[in-house]
């Protein structure tokens, strides 16, 4: 423990003091963020900015098409799909869709292992996310689908100094220090992009089981639940947890138990929209 307290001692020196390189976010996402922000942008302006990046107006395309939209009829331009998505739903897909840069960075084997892991689980993490806030929330899908993509955004540049550091070579230490700072550092990430509160409040609470925002539900009920269904099967101490003290459970309307039911007949879709985060 005394071990790790150093580290994380080290870590905080390190990141207050802008030893650290934080992540940023893509350049495409920034700008599409800058001009959906613009009250006098339209889908035509969206359009030009997606489109100077082939690869995420195909992307967008792709989307749009999908399923997961149920378009009525095919959509073939850009600037269709803008006005039919509208402009914050293509802003968080868009953002969504250029996240996994920030995981394809590792200099080294051990590095890449951690960060293809976080990004798989984020994933997951997303696509719980999104169903359960279609189904069981008036809140807006595609924001809760972003939301559980950068839950743990914070692990990454703990695994990505890891490789510097001798100490962290032991896994037990290294999860054990990531555990403690994820939190931490991914909201001084989030407040660095100017992400909603909303979305910073989940960075910091989804893996308090006390966390209890009020009456209403909010985007970090959805993601504690998502968080803790896609750690099934595995030896996460969110497991060995009882759920029943989440209170986001019960604001979502369902029992654990059911939860897991209800996951377990979406796996289909669940599947499908982590798909569309594959390159």
């Amino acid at each position: 423990m005394e071990l790790e307290n150093q580290l994380m001692s080290k870590f905080l020196d390190d990141i207050n003091n802008n030893r650290i390189n934080l992540p940023t976010l893509p350049e495409v996402a920034l700008k599409v963020r800058e001009v959906v922000q613009n009250p006098d942008s339209s889908a035509a302006k969206i359009a030009i900015t997606i489109g100077a990046d082939p690869v995420m107006a195909a992307k967008l395309l792709q989307v749009a098409n999908s399923a997961l939209y149920r378009a009525s009829l095919p959509i073939e331009n850009l600037q269709h799909a803008i006005s039919r998505l509208g402009q914050t739903v293509v802003r968080n897909i868009v953002t969504s869709m250029v996240m996994e840069q920030l995981y394809q960075k590792g200099a080294h084997p051990s590095v890449d292992k951690h960060l293809k892991k976080l990004w798989l689980h984020s994933t997951r993490v997303a696509a719980i996310s999104m169903i359960l806030a279609r189904k069981f929330t008036k809140l807006k899908p595609d924001q809760a689908m972003l939301a559980g993509l950068i839950h743990d955004i914070g692990a990454i540049p703990v695994y990505m100094e890891a490789a510097n550091i001798p100490e962290l070579a032991d896994e037990e230490v290294l999860q054990s220090v990531v555990g403690r700072l994820h939190n931490l550092i991914g909201t001084t990430i989030l407040d660095d992009w100017n992400f909603p509160q909303e979305m910073i409040d989940v960075v910091s609470n989804h893996e308090d089981l006390n966390y209890d925002s009020g009456d209403s539900v909010d985007y970090v009920d959805v993601v504690t639940v998502a968080n803790i269904l896609s750690h099934i099967g595995t030896h996460h101490p969110l497991t060995k947890r009882d759920w029943t003290e989440a209170s986001a459970f019960k604001k979502l309307g369902l029992t654990p138990e059911e939860s897991i039911g209800v996951i377990e007949e979406a796996e289909e879709e669940v599947n499908m929209i982590q798909n569309m985060f594959r390159s």
